[in-house]
């Protein structure tokens, strides 16, 4: 084994998005010598760059031209005649990211984590080629993330046929968007485009939307979409999209299979899912492979099956979330340390930021009876006093427990700051907490979090308010 004073980094990691420019800069506190490889402009991944944070800039300002327009304010005693500055509400977006990446880029410096601006390769089990020159640590980190899942018959082009990147471009609302996957990101952006005056059609090859949430919230989910002037064409497959003349027609069929239909549209969002970023890493020369889903396997510690390289975040098994992957960036910098670093995978909020938000963690009812006996409780917005005053009355929040024990084994959300509502129920859950720990927790009156107070003593059966 070559002497520690020939590598010139003690940790190098690949990736500066939420996973890696976390465990860099972690790395760093911890008195490692770090550098961190990216080939973007500019840090943050596609997270900050492309994804989670420009997305919420346009479903924030959507919403306020959507409350404009659609008598929501008039409602309130607020008359408004509402004009769209597309280009305005692109500006305001690309200045949010420019802000939060040129953020990290002073972390970096503050922190003295070196960048690396390149595409790396691995060229062994310690070194790395980043644009042309080798690079030799004792430690490295893969955090390259993932990117949009393609479809056989579509071609995205980023101006008719978009991903997620293109859908934050558009010069201009689409006439007819359709939306092909009925998953998070497809629904957050066909929300924005849906309330900026497009047509919005989803196409979903499962019989319901959102894949992986719980039964109830998919089931209302969809009627909230559909009220909101959202249509849905479930059991469906995409077989093809021919582009021409600036529109597009798709091909679709029943998936069970069947006659086939077409469907006309002037912009088609190809939103399936993701895929972990491992092309070009060249992992054969470290002695790496990928399983059969294309991410790199690793242990309890982020440690994969060479010594020395570690992988976080999309590329690695697990949920494909930001910050799931920021948890596991300062986790694996501290088991690199030589302190524990450790992630309760069991207890990972994910979230819809669509209008009413759709939030969860831990598992779902159908989940949990397959485990054992079960209790359930229930609350919906509608009887909550901040969501009535705000006249938001959709969704519910639902808490469910073991029957024996009272623990909490998980809790879904739907409301407008469900996604802020189920970080108390991470950190309850996190501490072992019960149904009856949440009920007998006093809540500031009046919030939207009360409601969680109540499903909890809707569980132990002395509700109040229902």
């Amino acid at each position: 084994m070559a002497d520690e004073q020939q590598y010139d980094y003690d940790v190098l990691v690949i990736g500066a998005g939420p996973g890696g420019y976390v465990a860099a800069i972690r790395a760093a506190q911890l008195g490692l010598k770090t550098a961190c490889v990216d080939s973007r402009e500019t840090l943050g991944g596609t997270c900050l760059n492309v994804g989670c944070i420009p997305s919420k800039a346009m479903l924030h300002a959507s919403e306020f031209f959507d409350a404009a327009t659609n008598g929501t304010m008039a409602q309130m005693g607020i008359k408004v005649t509402a004009e769209l500055d597309l280009g305005t509400m692109h500006a305001q977006r690309r200045d949010a990211v420019k802000q939060l990446t040129g953020g990290i880029e002073y972390l970096f410096k503050k922190n003295k984590v070196t960048w690396l601006k390149g595409h790396a390769r691995f060229t062994g089990k310690d070194s790395v080629d980043v644009a042309g020159t080798v690079v030799r640590a004792k430690n490295i980190v893969i955090a390259t993330g993932s990117s949009v899942t393609p479809l056989p018959g579509v071609t995205v082009d980023q101006t008719v046929v978009v991903d997620s990147t293109g859908a934050l471009e558009l010069a201009k609302v689409p006439q007819h968007m359709v939306v092909i996957g009925g998953g998070v990101i497809g629904l957050e952006l066909g929300s924005v485009w849906r309330r900026l005056g497009a047509k919005v059609t989803v196409v979903e090859y499962l019989d319901q939307i959102l894949p992986g949430f719980d039964g109830d919230v998919r089931k209302e989910a969809q009627k909230i979409f559909k009220k909101q002037g959202m249509e849905f064409r479930l059991s469906t497959k995409v077989t093809g999209v021919a582009v021409a003349d600036g529109a597009a027609t798709l091909t679709v069929e029943p998936a069970a299979g069947g006659e086939a239909q077409t469907i006309a549209a002037d912009c088609v969002l190809l939103a399936i899912g993701r895929r972990p970023n491992t092309d070009g890493l060249a992992l054969d020369a470290a002695g790496l492979a990928v399983n059969a889903r294309g991410q790199v396997d690793i242990d309890h510690d982020f440690a994969t099956s060479v010594p020395g390289i570690w992988a976080i975040g999309d590329v690695a098994p697990g949920l494909m979330l930001a910050h799931k992957a920021e948890d596991e960036g300062i986790a694996v910098a501290e088991n690199i340390a030589g302190l524990t670093g450790i992630v309760n995978h069991d207890i990972i909020p994910s979230v819809v930021y669509t209008l009413p938000e759709f939030a969860g963690v831990g598992l779902t009812e159908e989940a949990a009876r397959a485990k054992g006996e079960i209790k359930v409780g229930k609350f919906p917005m509608m009887a909550n006093s901040r969501a009535k005053t705000n006249h938001e009355p959709d969704g519910f929040v639902k808490i469910i427990a073991d029957a024996r024990t009272d623990r909490v084994v998980g809790v879904w959300a739907i409301a407008s700051v469900a996604g802020t509502m189920i970080a108390q129920a991470a950190q309850a859950m996190e501490f072992g907490a019960t149904s009856e720990d949440i009920a007998y927790t006093c809540h500031a009156h009046p919030t939207h979090s009360e409601a969680m107070k109540e499903a909890a003593m809707a569980v132990t059966g002395k509700p109040i308010h229902i």
